[in-house]
This record gives C-alpha cells, structure tokens and sequence, in this order.
C-alpha cells in the first residue's frame, strides 16, 4: 500500500533524513506546523511502515574500516532453501552491510566493509567462494560513496 504524502510529510521525511536525531520542535518548525501535529504525524509516518528506522552514520574509518566494495554473486542455483541459506550466511557476517537481490546477469550485490586488501580477499575466499550456492563473483572496489540528501517521494 502506497502512502500519499503531502508537502508537510516531505518536509518531515526530508529533515529526518538529513538529521534523525532533529528535536520535535525543530522538525515542527521545519516542516510549518505546530509541535504536536509535528508529533502525531511522524507516529502516523512510523505506524504507517514509512519510517521503518532511525540510525547514526558512522565515519568508516573513525571505526576501522579501510576499505569497501561491492562484491556481485551468482548463484549455481536458485532453489528457496539454498537462496534462503545464502542469505542468512552473508547476513551472519559482521562485513556486510547491505545485501540486494537484483536482476540481470548477477543475482546478489553485497556491500561490504573490511579492514584492508588482505581482509577482504580472505573474506571473499572464505566466505564466498567456499559456499556451493556461489557460481560466480566479481569485487568491485568502492573508492568513495556520497549519500545524495535528496528526497525521491513519488
């Protein structure tokens, strides 16, 4: 289910994202309405499946994270439980960030983050290239990301 969204819920969703830890007063005053509106809307946007968390970005490597990259995965196979079993392993492991099951010619693309080289080419070697489930890979390495701070509601 689509939710509609007017220009307040944009501008809500648009300073939330940009600052998650923004005051309820501050957001009010962003978005032109009175702080308990301000309030029961973003309960309504939360309840609603719109706002489905709230985090803090980190500095990769404030936290010791050197390198990052994109590792595209094709699967030998594509039955329930061994694409099920696959997923739950890459979600078992501390490097992966992200995982997107994508169409194409790959049938993963997993953002990770590592150490250093060494880390990741033990990680993909053990990792990935150790499970049966893996036909192909290919690393891709991140030389830098930027966020765009842009709201794409539709």
């Amino acid at each position: 289910m689509k939710t509609e969204f007017d220009e307040v819920d944009r501008r809500i969703l648009a300073a939330l994202r940009n600052d998650a830890r923004v005051s309820n007063k501050a957001l009010a005053a962003a978005a032109g309405i009175a702080p308990s509106t301000c309030l029961a809307r973003v309960a309504r946007l939360e309840r609603d499946g719109v706002i489905i968390g709230y985090h803090a970005e980190l500095a990769p490597r404030a936290i010791g994270i050197g390198v990052q990259a994109m590792i595209s995965v094709r699967l030998a196979k594509h039955a329930r439980s061994e694409v099920d079993a696959f997923v739950a392993h890459l979600l078992s492991l501390r490097e992966v960030l992200m995982v997107f099951h994508v169409a194409g010619v790959n049938d993963y693309l997993v953002h990770v983050a590592v150490r250093d080289t060494d880390h990741l080419r033990r990680l993909v070697l053990d990792a990935f290239t150790a499970r049966p489930e893996v036909a192909h890979l290919e690393t891709n390495l991140i030389f830098d990301q930027v966020r765009n701070k842009k709201l794409p509601l539709f």
